[in-house]
């Protein structure tokens, strides 16, 4: 616990730094259309990041994390170009639910795939999910040829770029999502399981915790955190595609370890995530003021997850000396 108070702490640190350096050093950089830019992008990459926090903390990880999130969006998105072009009132919104229960079935079904393999097959998390992307990409391809859908009701861009009280309505969605999974891990009994699983998860097991069980829920509610964050990815683009943000299964990864995650599993809190996300939001958009490649931007990226994650180790085997 002390150890995490150090992290955020630092963290704090380096962002009042990165927003002071940032604020002067760059002319629009702090601005409220940057300010908005940053506030949007970082509402749908948290919500993904979440996603992957909770599998982290158990010592998974979901590579299938981005197929699930395109697939759903494209199952919404047929669904609704389906239901409701031409509708109003009760018939638009009766075609917008079911287009979104579509989606969310997709994600419990293929986190629930995933899930049960891990769980009750023993199958490493890495192999498991890994198949299930190559799986799911395949299949959205396959159905779209790689086309783009597109032509959303107002209802569903709103989400992604609509605003309330001058603040991005989809930084509400991220922050809903973010208080409730951070008082389910710290205050209930399955959130205090998948800290133990992550630690050891022989020991829990042998503690009479049904330790399969917990990591087919953590799979299913990391896909249906994907789908939460399909909903405000396609609001925001008002399309969506079988390849949308793949850079993104990097950075969830990036933020969740730069955020004090363990990525071996049994520590981590989403306060310390949340101060990631901003950091990493921060240098992306400095970046892209100052012109720079965005190919060059992921390098770095994989740079920074790379110093992250033997930081991680470091501290690990400090600890356990």
């Amino acid at each position: 616990m002390i150890l995490l108070r150090h992290t955020n702490a630092q963290l704090s640190i380096l962002l009042v730094i990165l927003f002071i350096a940032f604020s002067v050093g760059i002319d629009r950089f702090f601005s409220i259309e940057s300010a908005w830019s940053m506030a949007i992008q970082v509402s749908g990459l948290g919500i993904l990041s979440l996603a992957m926090m909770i599998t982290l903390l158990k010592g998974g990880i979901n590579l299938s994390l981005i197929a699930t999130t395109n697939l759903c969006s494209l199952t919404m998105a047929y669904m609704m170009n389906l239901l409701t072009p031409g509708a109003e009132g009760l018939a638009l919104t009766g075609g917008i639910l079911v287009a979104l229960a579509c989606g969310a079935f997709v994600a419990a079904f293929i986190g629930a795939l995933n899930g049960y393999i891990i769980a009750y097959f023993n199958v490493s998390p890495i192999l498991a999910t890994l198949g299930t992307m190559t799986l799911v990409k395949g299949i959205a391809v396959g159905l779209t040829a790689g086309n783009v859908l597109s032509g959303f009701p107002e209802a569903i861009t709103y989400i992604g770029n609509g605003a309330v009280f001058g603040i991005p309505f989809s930084l509400f969605v991220f922050v809903g999502c973010a208080i409730p999974l951070s008082i389910w891990l710290s205050r209930t009994p399955t959130g205090m399981f998948i800290y133990m699983i992550g630690s050891n998860e022989k020991a829990t097991r042998y503690s009479g915790i049904d330790t399969r069980w917990v990591i087919f829920k953590v799979y299913v509610l990391s896909s249906m955190l994907a789908w939460v964050g399909a909903i405000v990815l396609m609001g925001w683009l008002n399309s969506a595609r079988a390849d949308y943000s793949e850079s993104y299964l990097l950075i969830t990864i990036l933020a969740a370890v730069l955020g004090g995650i363990d990525p071996f599993g049994g520590s981590g809190k989403v306060a310390g995530l949340v101060l990631a996300l901003a950091i990493l939001q921060f240098i992306s958009s400095a970046f892209n003021l100052l012109g720079f490649s965005p190919f060059l931007t992921l390098a770095i990226w994989g740079v920074i997850l790379l110093a992250a994650a033997a930081l991680a180790i470091k501290t690990r085997s400090l600890q356990q000396n």
